[in-house]
Formats: structure tokens, sequence, C-alpha cells
């Protein structure tokens, strides 16, 4: 089956569940992912697609979007273009980072995120006196940059931080160690914030886009 969209031809790929309602998301940006019942005629599945198309032409400008994004590696704030030539260690070249395949290109992106993210905590360290000892844990998150759990004395920090700035870094770091002195986000809690990174708001703003 094929939706035209824009005058663009989408895939259509229909999944058979007894299901009540019908359900669809884009598995990529040209194809598109219908869950619905087995009684449910192709002519009603393209009825609701034509009903939702404005719906289904933000998803589409979406996916695109996150598509050209992934085209790069992201490393510390800027985009690289991956080259894989089958035999080298990874390197950076100008707008290029060199790497033996994307298995290995993973693996230094784990790698660096431990490096980074410790050395940066560490350098922030000596100016939160008081605080417990306590463990790093780093891994992807969809909806936080960062989580202090006093109870099991952890801080975790996204993964995802890696492809930003440096400087949002520190200032996750810095904003997960200030909750050992505030738990919430009260006005006190900000106050630290600030003492330490006086432009968190504009961090804040730039870590939301």
């Amino acid at each position: 089956m094929t939706f035209l969209l824009n005058g663009v031809e989408l895939n259509v790929v229909v999944i058979r569940k007894p299901n009540k309602n019908l359900y669809m998301r884009l598995k990529d940006s040209k194809t598109i992912s219908v869950t619905c019942h087995k009684w449910v005629s192709e002519k009603e599945i393209f009825r609701i697609l034509e009903k939702n198309k404005n719906s289904l032409e933000r998803m589409v400008m979406l996916k695109q979007k996150e598509e050209e994004k992934n085209a790069f590696f992201q490393y510390l704030g800027k985009n690289y273009i991956p080259l894989f030539d089958g035999k080298s260690e990874v390197s950076f070249a100008k707008d290029h980072v060199i790497a033996k395949n994307e298995t290995m290109l993973n693996q230094f992106f784990k790698d660096e995120c431990k490096r980074v993210f410790e050395m940066e905590l560490n350098r922030f360290l000596p100016y939160f006196p008081n605080i417990p000892n306590f463990d790093l844990k780093i891994r992807f998150m969809k909806t936080r940059w960062g989580v202090n759990n006093q109870l099991s004395k952890t801080i975790t920090l996204n993964s995802e931080l890696l492809k930003k700035d440096l400087d949002l870094l520190d200032y996750v770091i810095i904003h997960e160690l200030c909750h050992f002195y505030e738990a919430n986000h009260s006005k006190n809690f900000w106050t630290h914030v600030e003492e330490y990174y006086p432009k968190y708001k504009e961090a804040r703003k730039r870590l939301r886009e």
C-alpha cells in the first residue's frame, strides 16, 4: 500500500492486531506503520490517513529532521561526517570523523562519555563541600538530562549530553550536584545553581532547543 502526501508517495505497512483503535506512526520519513484490527478495510485506513493528513505532515517533517541529524556523528557541539575505512582508529579531520567501522565509532562514543563526564565532574567536585560520596551512571534517557537519586546516592547523566557543547554538560552536572543541597527545585535550589552557573537560564533554553 502507498499513500500520497504532498506529492510524495509513502509506503504504508499495515499490522493486524485485535485492537479496538487504529494507531499510526512513522518507521522512517517514507514509511507509515498502521496498527489496526483485521476487519478494518484498506478504504477505511486511507480515509483515516487522509483525515489526519496535517498530523502526518508534521510527523514526516520531524522524522526528516531527526534523520538528517542522525546522519552526522555529533560530538561536543559539532557535527562530523562519519568515514569508515576498515582499518583506522578513531580520529577527527576537519568535518569528518574517521573510524574502522560503525561498531568502533559507537564504542568510542561510549568511552568518551565516561572519560569526558568523569573529567568534568571531578573538575567541579572541589567546589561542592559536604556532599556524600556517590556513584556516576551514564545512560540514554528520553526525557531527562540528569537525575540525582539521593536514596541510592547516584547521579545519572544522559549520554546524549556528549553531543552538546561542553558548557551544557557542565550546567547539568552542576544542576545535579546542587540537588545534594536542595532536593527540590525551590528558590533556594536555583540560588545554588546560579552561584556556580550564572547563565543557567540560557543553558536550560539551549537544552530545550
